[in-house]
């Protein structure tokens, strides 16, 4: 038998219940020789942006195949379940039509072609109304694996009506960005709306200091290349592993300290 096409999977189920593991095993009856790789099982409940994030910054670094990513807290209402094509390089998306594939998708050249899944002759019978992974994305992305057409799997429609992720835009002049905290990863580290092209529009400059103006007061930081670069408990503003700018604090919480949640607002400032 073929391999079959690689998988990876990403979710919000956690290591403490069975949910990712019973995936995985319906995966592994179906397609028992394709390649499987989970990529984070992690991800904040029903946190929809940090797994899209998370995904679109993963799947450069993952080989073409199918993607399977479940954050799910629409599971069971008219939400869509999907599989979609990406125009570049042939992969494959399944999951819900949340804003969760989105990012992943636009990485890759936008949409090619999407599929219901709603009545798919790969899912599990009976399907859960609360279990989509297990029953009907699980299946569906062994199917793929195994070399199944998106129309075998279910019922085109047309690509622009998939759900789009909302995030928020900076504002950006020289000498002031007004960026927005996107998300926060285990470490304290927080992503900003805002890449180094922006930064340098605003008037910062690598190996400048920063007046950074958040929820919780206003902090110094020096754009660094490295956490090293500062002393230890001291706020850095760096490039991240995805492109982004974010704010982190050596050995220390950028979150905690400035206090931010998602789409919090950040003044940057040189000085």
């Amino acid at each position: 038998m073929a391999e079959g096409l690689p998988i990876t999977f990403l979710s919000d189920y956690g290591d403490e219940d069975e949910f990712a593991g019973v995936c995985r095993a319906v995966i592994g009856q179906i397609a028992p020789d394709a390649p499987l790789v989970d990529l984070t099982h992690g991800i904040g409940r029903q946190g929809i942006r940090q797994g899209a994030l998370a995904l679109a910054n993963a799947l450069p670094f993952c080989p073409p195949g199918i993607h399977l990513a479940v954050v799910d807290p629409g599971v069971g209402t008219p939400r869509r379940p999907v599989a979609v094509t990406a125009v570049e390089e042939g992969r494959f998306l399944v999951g819900p039509d949340n804003g969760l594939l989105w990012p992943a998708i636009e990485r890759f050249g936008g949409a090619a072609r999407a599929i219901d899944l709603s009545s798919s002759p790969f899912r599990l019978e009976p399907v859960s109304s609360t279990f989509h992974g297990r029953d009907l994305f699980a299946p569906v992305a062994a199917h793929l694996a195994l070399g199944a057409t998106l129309d075998e799997a279910g019922e085109k429609f047309d690509p622009s009506e998939l759900a789009p992720l909302e995030l928020p835009t900076p504002q950006v002049e020289p000498g002031r960005i007004v960026a927005h905290a996107l998300v926060a990863d285990r470490f304290g580290n927080v992503a900003l709306d805002l890449d180094a092209e922006g930064a340098e529009a605003g008037s910062l400059v690598p190996g400048g200091v920063v007046e950074v103006r958040g929820p919780d007061g206003r902090f110094e930081a020096r754009w660094v290349g490295t956490f090293q670069e500062t002393g230890r408990g001291e706020l850095l503003l760096c490039r991240d592993s995805s492109g982004r700018m974010a704010l982190a604090a050596n050995g220390g919480s950028a979150e905690g300290l400035l206090d931010l949640s998602p789409d919090d607002e950040v003044e940057l400032r040189p000085l």
